[in-house]
């Protein structure tokens, strides 16, 4: 291909399991992919297994740490055609009432990492080659529940982030997506007691991201789309006796 033709993507927070199944898909139509990351190490090792040291490149990318962003954008040498923002962070809803610690990481690389990075790659209006951010999102925010309203709270407000900025970068053409999602085999469900017959695979899940289309909202499989619209329209006192 064409390096002048080829399409770049930026995937930050690219060491999550979903983020490397995107690396692989991405790279496998023909995409240039920047992986960034906090754990170079394990994204390097990833990318040698696979043979894909040609087609990635990966960055070092701190989400919490704020005022690096805006050298982290400018030292690129290829600006993205798609950025995904998949960087995440969850503490168990009881410890994260008890230590707020927790509670605050949750929010800078659940929100405030998103709303750093993204902010300064949606106002380089000289980047007229950007033409999709898509967002991991979480059924957790739809709905506050008690069982894990803190860490869904960060999701809901990412979400309702995603939602205006793709108002405002509608007159350029650029496209915002959200992917709501449920269970994934992922590190961070380790140890959790999760229905097995809800649980996505990476893979599965990284399709949708891949292959994201115009909708703003995206919920992989139909029983978390039933569990979402269910989500949406149940009254509050029923809300209320969910876990």
């Amino acid at each position: 291909m064409n390096p002048d033709l080829q399409k770049t993507v930026l995937i930050l927070g690219a060491n999550s399991d979903v983020a490397k199944q995107c690396i692989k898909q991405y790279t496998a139509k023909g995409f240039a992919v920047i992986a960034a990351s906090r754990d170079t190490k394990s994204l390097d090792e990833f990318v040698q297994i696979n043979n894909l040291e040609s087609k990635v490149t990966v960055l070092y990318f701190d989400a919490v740490d704020f005022d690096s962003h805006q050298k982290f954008y400018d030292e690129l040498t290829v600006k993205p055609d798609i950025v995904v923002y998949a960087a995440g962070f969850l503490v168990d809803n009881e410890k994260a009432l008890r230590d707020f610690k927790g509670t605050r990481q949750m929010m800078m690389v659940n929100y405030m990492g998103a709303v750093s990075i993204l902010n300064i790659i949606a106002i380089d209006e000289n980047n007229k080659k950007l033409e999709r951010i898509i967002g991991l999102s979480s059924l957790s925010g739809v709905r506050g529940r008690k069982s894990n309203f803190v860490y869904g709270s960060t999701k809901a407000a990412f979400t309702q982030y995603l939602a205006g900025l793709r108002q405002e970068l509608a007159s350029r053409n650029i496209k915002v997506n959200a992917l709501v999602i449920g269970y994934i085999r992922t590190k961070i469900n380790e140890g959790l007691q999760l229905n097995e017959s809800l649980i996505m695979e990476p893979d599965y899940v990284a399709k949708h991201i891949v292959d994201a289309g115009n909708s703003f909202t995206i919920v992989p499989n139909f029983k978390w789309k039933i569990i979402y619209l269910i989500l949406k329209v149940l009254p509050e006192s029923l809300v209320a006796k969910l876990p």
